[in-house]
């Protein structure tokens, strides 16, 4: 019987690539949603490589990766492997390890099960594989032994108990000692000899907090443990579907390679920000980019984070037409545009100022959809919105308008005059 070990790590929040190491929490091929949270955010998940606890002499061949950032807070991911065993037919446990969600006052389970896992499945050689759960040590080392423990040799720390919150959550062994544990899935599954294929899907809860509507981590530096340590052919794909999305990826990440527009509307722009790195900046509308490389042997890991954080790290005036979310919690909402962006002039009172502010407001979640503006002033404006796509075909419909949505319409826009 072989073994191959899945783990999670909760970070501290960091939008600074350089420091993402010591951020990042991981799955593995089966990725899991971890909950934690900052002193100014909560960390809901991430992904991984499938990461085997021994030497073996399996290779990653190719990995498919989709990642849909969606609405309900959730992203769902696809993962889709195709596994070289150079080795006899064998019998593999997988799993892997969920840290206990802090910050969101979750009582410990005892059966292992993650209260923010939502749609696991997973199907190797195309047979359904069934899944149990169990409580884990939660070890820092990547290459540990997968073992259930024996609950009835522990107890609930009264210091867990006391600090649920602070992410202190462990258990007490029968001579006092402190144990920090993680929720487990597991299950086996057989490999045969020469190419077998995983595919895997699940959805999360996603990151949030000051600066970042969402956050989607995903640790790809383990595949390096397999046998020929790399990916030999990696496919990316994060998609926006039936929604907008503004979001930005490091590209030291991938090593040269590039994303670009694979379907729907969208656009892309490179940057960079002081002492963090070049980034891709990404805006798109029912669409999906992608990203190819051959021989991928990542250094660094990958977040997916919302465009609101570059404002956050480049020290800029948040601007009310520089970001937006259908869905977001923490939208934009600062009064930084200009009458001479609007008006060519100054305003004249306050109150022409907080008019001003309410028609933007107003307007922005037909914007997000590429509604074309008829009025000149809203035209020249918005045309100056770098996330901003028309689309001529739009018709003004509130069908499918979201919570944040109607936020900016009858919150922030309420009682503003014009269109």
């Amino acid at each position: 019987m072989e073994y191959i070990f899945f783990r999670t790590f909760a970070p501290i929040f960091s939008i600074n690539n350089k420091t993402m190491k010591k951020l990042f929490l991981s799955f593995a091929l089966l990725a899991a949603a971890v909950v934690a949270k900052a002193n100014d955010g909560v960390y809901c998940g991430s992904g991984n490589q499938l990461v085997p606890v021994e030497e073996c002499d399996i290779d990653v061949t190719k990995e498919i990766l989709t990642i849909d950032i969606c609405d309900d807070g959730y992203a769902s991911v696809d993962v889709y492997y195709e596994l070289t065993n150079h080795g006899q037919a064998k019998t593999v446990t997988m799993g892997f390890e969920a840290d206990l969600p802090y910050m969101m006052g979750d009582e410990f389970n005892p059966k292992g099960i993650h209260p923010y896992i939502e749609d696991f499945t997973a199907t190797m050689n195309g047979q359904s594989l069934s899944c149990s759960n169990a409580v884990v040590i939660a070890s820092e080392e990547h290459a540990t032994n997968f073992k259930p423990l024996d609950l009835s040799k522990y107890h609930l720390s009264k210091e867990a108990k006391e600090t649920w919150d602070e992410g202190n959550t462990v258990l007490t062994d029968n001579k006092g000692n402190e144990v920090k544990v993680a929720y487990a899935y597991y299950f086996k599954a057989n490999f045969n000899k020469g190419k077998n294929t995983v595919h895997h899907t699940y959805r999360y809860l996603m990151s949030n907090g000051v600066g970042r509507v969402f956050e989607v981590p995903y640790r790809l530096t383990p595949c390096a443990r397999w046998a020929n340590h790399q990916i030999d052919d990696f496919t990316l794909r994060i998609r926006a579907i039936n929604t907008a999305k503004h979001f930005y990826l490091y590209d030291e990440v991938f090593n040269g390679a590039t994303f670009k527009l694979a379907s729907g509307t969208g656009k892309l722009r490179n940057g960079s920000i002081d002492n963090s790195g070049h980034y891709t900046e990404v805006s798109l509308r029912n669409g999906m980019v992608e990203l190819h490389k051959v021989n991928f042997c990542p250094k660094n890991e990958m977040c997916i984070s919302s465009a609101d954080g570059l404002q956050l790290m480049k020290g800029d005036n948040w601007d009310i037409t520089s970001f937006y979310d259908r869905a977001g919690s923490g939208l934009v909402q600062t009064k930084s545009v200009s009458f001479y962006d609007f008006y060519g002039r100054k305003a004249k009172n306050k109150k022409e100022e907080d008019e001003l502010y309410k028609r933007i407001c107003r307007n922005l979640p037909y914007a997000n959809r590429g509604y074309v503006f008829k009025d000149k002033d809203l035209k020249k404006l918005f045309n100056k919105v770098w996330w901003y796509m028309p689309d001529p075909s739009w018709q003004m419909s509130a069908d499918d308008f979201q919570k944040g949505d109607w936020f900016y319409i009858n919150e922030l826009g309420k009682n503003g005059s014009g269109l």
